[in-house]
Order: C-alpha cells, then sequence, then structure tokens
C-alpha cells in the first residue's frame, strides 16, 4: 500500500507539470522518449540479463510497450487538445477498461461495462458542453487507449510474476519494461517527431529529468510492485484517489480560473459511471471478483 500512496503524490504532481511546462511548447514524442530512456538509465546497472526465463523477457517488453510507450504517446498527445483536469477526469475510466479486458480473457460478457462508458462519455460533454469539438473527441479517445493499455499493462504484470517466479529481485528484472517502452517511443519520434520543438529552458530539462528518474522510474516500478501485492478493490481505490489527488494540486497552484462549477457536474456524471461499473464487476452470485483495477 505504501508503495501505491507514494506514486499517488508524484503522479498528482506530474500532470500538471506536464501541462504547465511541455503542453504545447515541447514535442510529445521527445517527451516520452526521454522520459523512457532517463527511465531506462535508472535501471540499468541492476537489470539481469542472464538467468531471466526467454518468456518472461518478451512479456516485459510487450509490458512496457503498452503501459509506457503506447500510454504515455497518448497522454501527451491528449494534453495538447484538453486542459489537465480534463485529462485527468477522462484517466478515471481505468478501472472499467480493466474489467472489459479481464472479461475479454475470461471470455464472457456484462452489458453494465458498456453502460458505464455511456454514462461516463455524457460526463465528458458535461464538462465541454459548450465547447465540443473535434479535437475534444479526438483527445477524449487518445484517453481512452492511453487506459485501456495501461490497464492491460498493469493486468498482464501481476499476473506474470507467479508465472515466472525468481530468486532475481524484481527490480532487476523491471529493466526489459523500458526496453518494451523503447521499442514503441523510438520509431514514432522517428516518424512524427518535430525536432525543432526541442526543451528550450532549463525548467523544462529539469521537468523532463524529474518525470524520467521519479514519475517514470521509480514511479512506474512502485506502482507495478504495489499492485502486485494488493487485491483488486484496494487498487481500485488507490487508482481513483489519483485523480481527486491530481485534481487538487492542479486547480490550487495553477489553475484557478477553472469552472469549478461544470467539472463538479462533469465529475459526478463520470463518478456514477463507476458505480455501474462496479456492478460489471460482479460476477452472477454477487460477490466481487478479483478483477485488477489500474491507473496512469
Amino acid at each position: 500500500m505504501r508503495y501505491l500512496l507514494v506514486v499517488t503524490l508524484l503522479w498528482a504532481f506530474s500532470f500538471s507539470l506536464i501541462g504547465e511546462y511541455l503542453a504545447g511548447q515541447v514535442d510529445s514524442y521527445f517527451a516520452v522518449l526521454t522520459r523512457i530512456v532517463i527511465a531506462g538509465l535508472v535501471f540499468l546497472p541492476f537489470t539481469r540479463w542472464r538467468g531471466v526465463a526467454s518468456g518472461f523477457k518478451l512479456s516485459m517488453l510487450v509490458i512496457g510497450a503498452l503501459q509506457f510507450g503506447i500510454t504515455y504517446v497518448c497522454l501527451y498527445l491528449s494534453f495538447s487538445v484538453l486542459s489537465v483536469p480534463e485529462v485527468l477526469l477522462f484517466t478515471i475510466l481505468t478501472p472499467l477498461h480493466v474489467t472489459l479486458i479481464e472479461d475479454a480473457l475470461n471470455r464472457r460478457f456484462n452489458p453494465w461495462a458498456l453502460v458505464a462508458a455511456a454514462v461516463a462519455v455524457i460526463g465528458a460533454g458535461v464538462i465541454r458542453y459548450d465547447q465540443i469539438s473535434h479535437d475534444f473527441f479526438w483527445g477524449f479517445m487518445l484517453l481512452q487507449v492511453a487506459n485501456a493499455t495501461f490497464a492491460a499493462g498493469q493486468v498482464f504484470y501481476k499476473h506474470l510474476l507467479p508465472r515466472y517466479p525468481s530468486t532475481i529481485a524484481p527490480f532487476q528484472r523491471f529493466g526489459y519494461f523500458y526496453l518494451g517502452a523503447l521499442i514503441v517511443a523510438l520509431p514514432a519520434y522517428l516518424v512524427f517527431g518535430n525536432a525543432a520543438r526541442m526543451p528550450a529552458t532549463v525548467t523544462q530539462w529539469g521537468v523532463l529529468l524529474w518525470l524520467g528518474v521519479m514519475a517514470s522510474g521509480l514511479g512506474l516500478y512502485w506502482w507495478n510492485k504495489g499492485a502486485s501485492q494488493v487485491d483488486g478493490a484496494t487498487l481500485a481505490v488507490m487508482n481513483n484517489l489519483l485523480v481527486p489527488a491530481g485534481l487538487l494540486v492542479n486547480l490550487l497552484l495553477w489553475n484557478h480560473q477553472a469552472d469549478w462549477l461544470r467539472l463538479g457536474l462533469g465529475a459526478s456524471v463520470i463518478g456514477l459511471s463507476l458505480v455501474i461499473s462496479h456492478f460489471a464487476r460482479l460476477p452472477p452470485g454477487g460477490q466481487k471478483s478479483g478483477a485488477v483495477s489500474t491507473k496512469a
């Protein structure tokens, strides 16, 4: 639990740092690539290249590509069309994506999950009812891709550890995670990146360094470590705690002009979608399933 609490605090500030100092100023693909490289360098001295099962290595590459590579590319792109509070609110749907992924893996279908998704979309519309545009929906959909890949990565990691037990410490096998993310981010930057939008100030480089070492390096490892040690219900609570924590930081320190009423109404509707999604996690007998819930 302590790992999840620490990372929640780290990530609560990360959203605002991205929105205030990087979004629209630094190329998104370069920012993601930089975070991956810095985080990977943190774990490089500890990574064991021998004695690790090939299946585990391959699985970690896939998890890193999903949970860090694709997730963060989509996250950074969404900041170009959405405000920080909107990004935070729309990431609250990660537990819903986990439910859908778990259902797909178990070959079952629960209509409550789709109802919850529809209600969440209505909540998003409430927040931007007077400024709904193509860009707004594009940002919303980018975040749903990010939510889905982040959820998938955590579901896979939680089930991967017991499948490949080892005397090697988890942090000595976590470096493959960043290599998988690099496989996504490097080609994305080479193809879509804009070399003219590099960090131009010491502050921007400092933010990237902090995000790389703390939020992406230690943060992602601690979050995955914590997620593997708690049950699904506890992880769901911690996942959702990030949203109010991040909103509080952003609204108090940076976004004083936000429309609190509209954000509150939209957040309430999105919160209703989470209540509905609770039913999606209940099997016919009425007992909670062990589905994992996560965040990014």
